[in-house]
């Protein structure tokens, strides 16, 4: 079933925010079908560094790529402003598409953008992102491939102005809309009755974010076909590593964290060791023929 199909049937789909093909590879065992591959998360982990536009495209189509060869399901990724005007996007559509993208996300800050949750952001005209999202759309050599439209619209202009613009995304082809940051439940009510069931919505639930964290089943329940965690993988991740690290520098070993943590075996049995050590067995060379060339 594809991406759009799953948004349009009866179930909300999650996707946890990834960042690389462990993260990825974790998200499918668990049973997600789609995961969101942040680009926050990916400055993080990629740079150590804040999401203030330093994620240059080759960078993220690398992360894309490598998380596309170890896994099946859809990836949804995060292409910021698509990286520059127009025929930049047309370009970062085909780059992330090739590289194994299902659904790409541009947003309509100028560059270098910053995070949707933090202050200080800047919008391009309409009109500039309306041209994007249709370079978008032609662009893409899959029907599959969807196009995401986020506005930032609420922070810097108002609710009633976001609304607005998501509307003229979506008469410029975005299969699904993403209206960052609501401030309240009676935003979100409103943004679902101002498309009326007329295209898939996105939701961000971020902690300490606005708004606050809701369950997923209640925003399908509310008009939210897509629900994304961008980044509490990331953030669940490095606080472990942090406690971990502490513990190390203090303690002299990590004997007192083995309970949080894979075992070596259990680590690779994740990571499906056994199955590819089983699958070098069959093109392992016969014992006898080794012999054989011994001696002579």
């Amino acid at each position: 079933m594809s991406l759009l199909k799953a948004l349009q049937g009866p179930e909300v789909v999650i996707a946890p925010g990834v960042y690389d093909a462990l993260t990825a590879l974790l998200a499918e065992q668990a049973g997600f079908r789609a995961a969101y591959i942040s680009g926050a998360s990916v400055s993080y982990t990629l740079l150590g560094r804040p999401d203030l536009g330093f994620v240059s495209l080759s960078q993220l189509a690398d992360a894309v790529e490598r998380m596309r060869q170890r896994v099946s399901i859809d990836l949804i990724v995060d292409a910021d402003t698509g990286f520059g005007n127009a025929l930049n996007v047309i370009h970062t559509i085909k780059i992330l598409e090739r590289a194994g993208a299902n659904a790409i996300q541009l947003e309509d800050q100028q560059m270098p953008k910053r995070c949707g949750h933090l202050s200080g952001k800047q919008l391009v005209s309409s009109t500039e992102m309306v041209g994007k999202i249709k370079a978008a759309t032609d662009a893409r050599t899959k029907e599959d491939t969807l196009i995401i439209a986020r506005t930032d619209g609420i922070a810097v202009e108002g609710l009633s102005a976001a609304l607005d613009r998501a509307m003229a995304y979506k008469d410029a082809g975005a299969d699904i809309l993403f209206i960052e940051a609501p401030q309240s439940a009676e935003d979100m009510a409103r943004i679902v009755e101002n498309f009326d069931g007329t295209i898939p919505l996105l939701a961000n639930m971020v902690d300490g974010g606005d708004p606050a964290v809701h369950n997923a089943a209640a925003l399908h329940k509310a008009g939210y076909s897509l629900v994304i965690t961008a980044g509490s993988l990331t953030r669940a991740m490095a606080f472990a590593a942090d406690q971990l690290l502490h513990q190390l520098r203090a303690d002299g070993t990590t004997a007192g964290s083995s309970e949080n943590m894979f075992s070596f075996a259990g680590l690779n049995q994740r990571i499906g060791l056994p199955e590819m050590l089983k699958r070098s067995e069959a093109y392992a060379p016969d014992v006898g023929e080794i012999q054989d060339q011994e001696n002579k």
